[in-house]
C-alpha cells in the first residue's frame, strides 16, 4: 500500500509540471519555483521510502529469528516448574521409663523443586527433587526418623544431608483408549496424604493415599475416573496400586533366603466436590522384613483399611478418619516378647479435626486429636513430625496449631503462598513399641516394664509422654 501511494505521488508530480506548461497561464518565474518545490518534495518521499524499506527490512529479518527460534520456545514451554522452601524450629522435651530425654533447639532447612512436563498429548511427567538437612550437621542427628536409619521408606522425609535426592518421579499416561483410565509408574505421590493439607496450610491435595499410609516407594498404579451425576458428589476415582518396599536382591538357594516387600491395594476417592471429599483404601504389606534398613529376615505380613471424610462448612474446615490393622506373621512372629508370637493381632486407629479461617486477617486455627490401640500399625515413617510419627501412636496425641499469612505482597506466580505455622503437640503413649510390628506393646503403667526393658539390652527405652513445639517460615514459589 505504502510503495503504491508513493509511486502516484510521484507520477503526479511528474505530470503537474506538463500541465502547467500547456496552460501557459502562469510566468517562467512560478513554473520554476513550483518545479524546485516539487522537486524538494520528491527528495523528501525518496528518503522517506528508503526509511521504511530499512524498517520493513529489519521487521523481516525479527520475523524470521522468532521463526527460527520458536522450536526452541516451544521445547521451554512445556516444562513447568516451581517448589517451596521451609525453615523450621523445634522444641522436644520427652519424658522417658528410664530417662528423661530433650532437646532444646533444633532447626532445619527443607528445599523441594517440582518439575512437570508433556512428552505427548496423553503422556506426562512428574517429578520432585528433595533437600532435607538440620542446621548445622550432614547427616541423621540422634533420635529422628524414630530412631530408625534412613532406608526407602523415610529417605528425602528425614533430615539428613544437603544433597537433592528424588523424592518423586512417575509417569502418566491418561485417556487410555479415549477412555477415562489412566496408568502411572515411578517413585510414587505418597507421602503428606488427606488430611494433611490442612495442617500443613497448603488446602490442595499433596499425595494418593491417607496419612496412615506416609511411606515414599517405587510402583504403578491402574484408576478409572469416573462422574456421579450429582452435584453434591462430584466426581470420583478409583485406582489399583501396587509397589516394592524392599529389594531382596541376589540370594542363594539353601538356608533361608530373605524375600522381596510388596504392597499391593486399592485407593479409592468415593467422591469430591470442592471441599468435600471421602476416600477409602485398603492394603496389603507382604513378606515385611523384620528391621527397617538392614533386614535380616521376613516376619510374615500386614493387612490395612482406613478412610477419611473431609468437608467445610463457611469457615470451618473439619475431618474424620480411621484405620485397622491386623497382623498375619509367619514363624518368626510379630510383637514379640522373647519368645515368638504368631498370633494375629488387631489394632485401630481414630484421628479428627478443624481448622477455622479468618480470611480477613489471614489466619487460620487448628486442632486435631488421634488416639491409637495397644496393637495398632501406621506406615508412616515418611512423616513429617520430625521425632516420632503422631499418627504410629499407640495413646492419644493433641495438637493446635496456627497458620498465618504472609503480608508479602501481589503474588508473581500463580503457586505462590508465603506464611508462617506455630503449632504443639502432646503425645501420651499408652504402649510401647509406636510404629514398631516387631516387638510386643507393653503397657506404660506396666511395674514390670523398666526391669523389660533393661533385660533387653543397653539403650533399650521407651517413651510415655512428651512436649514438641515448631514454628516454621514458608513459601511457595
Amino acid at each position: 500500500m505504502i510503495k503504491r501511494f508513493s509511486m502516484l505521488a510521484i507520477a503526479g508530480m511528474m505530470v503537474l509540471p506538463t500541465m502547467a506548461l500547456a496552460g501557459g497561464g502562469a510566468g517562467n518565474a512560478d513554473l520554476e519555483q513550483k518545479i524546485e518545490e516539487l522537486s524538494r518534495q520528491l527528495e523528501e518521499l525518496r528518503a522517506q521510502m528508503a526509511e521504511q524499506k530499512e524498517v520493513v527490512a529489519d521487521y523481516g529479518d525479527k520475523v524470521d529469528d522468532m521463526d527460527e527460534r520458536s522450536d526452541a520456545w516451544d521445547l521451554a514451554a512445556r516444562f513447568q516448574f516451581n517448589g517451596d522452601f521451609r525453615a523450621r524450629g523445634d522444641y522436644y522435651d520427652a519424658d522417658y521409663v528410664l530417662s528423661d530425654r530433650y532437646n532444646d533447639t533444633i532447626m532445619t532447612n527443607r528445599l523441594r523443586l517440582n518439575m512437570r512436563v508433556k512428552a505427548t498429548e496423553d503422556l506426562t511427567f512428574k517429578g520432585r527433587l528433595a533437600m532435607y538437612k538440620v542446621w548445622g550437621m550432614q547427616d541423621v542427628p540422634t533420635g529422628l526418623a524414630g530412631g530408625y536409619p534412613i532406608y526407602d521408606g523415610n529417605t528425602t522425609r528425614t533430615p539428613n544431608d544437603s544433597a537433592l535426592y528424588v523424592d518423586r518421579a512417575y509417569l502418566n499416561w491418561t485417556n487410555i483408549g479415549g477412555m477415562p483410565v489412566w496408568f502411572s509408574i515411578g517413585r510414587r505421590p505418597t507421602s503428606d496424604g488427606p488430611p494433611a493439607q490442612l495442617r500443613m496450610g497448603t488446602d490442595e491435595r499433596m499425595a494418593t493415599p491417607v496419612a496412615y499410609m506416609d511411606y515414599p516407594f517405587d510402583g504403578i498404579s491402574l484408576g478409572y475416573a469416573y462422574d456421579w451425576g450429582i452435584d453434591a458428589l462430584g466426581s470420583g476415582r478409583i485406582r489399583f496400586c501396587y509397589g516394592r518396599g524392599f529389594e531382596n536382591g541376589l540370594q542363594e538357594d539353601t538356608g533361608a533366603p530373605l524375600d522381596d516387600t510388596d504392597f499391593a491395594g486399592i485407593s479409592w476417592d468415593v467422591f469430591q466436590q470442592g471441599p468435600r471429599f471421602m476416600n477409602i483404601q485398603a492394603f496389603g504389606a507382604f513378606n515385611l522384613f523384620d528391621y527397617p534398613g538392614t533386614p535380616s529376615k521376613n516376619v510374615g505380613n500386614m493387612f490395612h483399611t482406613s478412610a477419611v471424610y473431609m468437608d467445610k462448612i463457611d469457615d470451618l474446615s473439619f475431618f474424620i478418619a480411621g484405620g485397622w490393622s491386623r497382623s498375619d506373621p509367619d514363624s518368626s512372629g510379630m510383637f514379640n516378647a522373647g519368645a515368638p508370637n504368631t498370633d494375629s493381632e488387631d489394632g485401630y486407629s481414630v484421628y479428627a479435626g478443624i481448622r477455622y479461617d479468618m480470611d480477613n486477617i489471614g489466619l487460620k486455627l487448628g486442632a486435631e486429636y488421634n488416639y491409637g490401640s495397644q496393637y495398632w500399625v501406621s506406615f508412616s515413617p515418611g512423616h513429617d513430625d520430625l521425632y516420632q510419627s503422631k499418627l504410629a501412636t499407640r495413646g492419644n496425641v493433641y495438637e493446635l496449631y496456627m497458620i498465618y499469612d504472609l503480608p508479602t505482597g501481589e503474588a508473581i506466580s500463580k503457586y505462590a503462598k508465603t506464611f508462617v505455622r506455630l503449632g504443639w503437640q502432646y503425645y501420651d503413649y499408652q504402649y510401647t513399641g509406636s510404629g514398631d510390628y516387631t516387638m510386643y506393646p507393653f503397657d506404660i503403667d506396666d511395674p514390670n516394664l523398666p526391669a523389660a526393658l533393661t533385660g533387653m539390652g543397653a539403650g533399650m527405652d521407651a517413651v510415655e509422654s512428651a512436649h514438641q513445639v515448631y514454628l516454621t517460615f514458608e513459601a511457595y514459589f
